[in-house]
């Protein structure tokens, strides 16, 4: 099997997947919007002041001479926040939103694959809302469709948006995204799925999101890996006579469970417990102020996150609505006990009482009640953090790819 893979800004578990079939032998080549290798072109551009961000779109060099990259909508979108353009990047219609950008390398991609198949491509992997065009050029020419879905399937993501709008009509503006997707995009994601051979997920929450019709496909379920840190750190106890501090980490919204978790603060002991929340704003930062009283940390180097999740003694994330919230297996990376919801996608994190608490969606009792057993058992609280950091520990990215790769594999011998 050889495999093209496409993704237009190369998040952590494209990186793997890339890597991945690298190593195995599966690729055939892999296209992305921008690509930063050793000396390369964009290596030097990222060095120009205001462009720093293309750093991030480092991959591994051993990709290089696979790598095509589609630069112009992605560089176009990147600017035009920067310059704060909002019209040029409004979801769907700007010039360079991210649909543009998904929707441009997925057209471009498709019109290669008639003379990529002379040469040896057996199958496309393509991400959720960039594969249309590309799957449906690859079923003309009998190539394997594999789907990576990376969140909830559309019909579950706004069921659960739309009902939250109405359960929360003052957060309503915070849920973004998905909620106000045009029926043309939900047809093109409906497309997608349909086209699709096989369909890789990374939690139980997407795989049980999926409608009949598509669950009796072949499916690959893989779990993200715990995501690399070069600090090198020894977990340290930390003073039960301060303030427990629960830790939330994510964009500030009710997507998230922001509201939930506000909520839950106001039914426990104000004097024993801060509440920490690092994210970007949705909204004026008085809108949260007026909602309790809590220490807001801004976005900062990845590193930092680390710094300071190391400062906090509980991580929370009620979220309505994931994938697989990468960013818990970070904070257990760092030694915090979790609570979380099962709609998180990490389910499988939660030994409970040993890394933490599985929690309902919407349910601020639920979370307040599980901050005030930390309260009351925070002697504990250390050996749970190591347990915690030693089951992320279990999860890398090396593992992630090679379950996808070992089943992609098998099906071709």
């Amino acid at each position: 099997m050889k495999i093209l893979i496409s993704h237009p800004s190369g998040n952590s578990n494209v990186r793997a997947i890339a890597k991945g079939f690298l190593t195995q032998g599966l690729l055939y080549q892999f296209h992305t919007s921008i690509a930063v290798f050793p000396n390369n072109f964009w290596h030097k551009i990222a060095q120009l002041k205001g462009l720093g961000d293309i750093k991030r779109r480092s991959y591994d060099s051993g990709l290089e001479s696979y790598t095509e990259v589609y630069p112009t909508k992605e560089l176009g979108r990147m600017i035009a926040s920067k310059l704060s353009l909002h019209s040029l990047t409004k979801s769907e219609t700007g010039l360079f939103c991210v649909d543009k950008v998904y929707q441009n390398l997925d057209k471009k991609i498709s019109r290669k694959l008639q003379t990529a198949k002379k040469k040896g491509l057996t199958a496309v992997y393509a991400y959720e809302d960039g594969a249309l065009e590309t799957f449906t050029a690859a079923k003309k020419l009998g190539l394997e469709c594999i789907y990576d879905l990376p969140i909830a399937y559309h019909t579950l993501l706004q069921e659960l948006l739309h009902e939250e709008a109405l359960r929360k009509p003052h957060w309503a503006f915070t849920l973004g995204g998905g909620i106000n997707d045009s029926a043309q995009k939900l047809e093109r994601k409906r497309k997608e799925l349909e086209l699709a051979d096989t369909i890789v997920v990374a939690s139980d929450f997407v795989r049980e999101s999926l409608p009949k019709w598509a669950s009796e496909k072949k499916i690959i379920q893989s779990p993200f890996g715990t995501p690399f840190s070069s600090n090198q750190f020894d977990l340290e106890e930390k003073n039960t006579n301060q303030k427990l501090r629960i830790l939330f980490v994510g964009s500030m919204t009710q997507r998230k469970g922001l509201s939930d978790l506000f909520e839950a603060v106001k039914l426990v002991d104000s004097s024993k417990v801060e509440l920490v929340v690092l994210g970007s704003l949705a909204a004026p930062i008085s809108f949260y102020n007026n909602q309790v009283k809590f220490t807001y940390e801004p976005t900062r180097s990845h590193d930092k996150v680390l710094e300071l999740m190391r400062s906090c003694d509980v991580f929370c994330l009620p979220s309505i609505v994931e994938g697989r919230a990468l960013v818990i297996q970070e904070a257990m990376s760092q030694g915090l006990p979790i609570i979380i919801t099962a709609n998180t996608g990490a389910e499988d994190l939660v030994v409970t009482e040993e890394t933490g608490f599985l929690v309902p969606i919407r349910n601020p009792e639920a979370i307040a009640e599980k901050i005030n057993w930390f309260l009351d058992n925070r002697n504990k609280i250390f050996q749970m953090g190591k347990k915690a950091k030693q089951l992320a520990d279990t999860y890398s990215w090396d593992s992630y790819a090679d379950k996808i790769c070992n089943v992609l594999n098998s099906k071709s011998n």
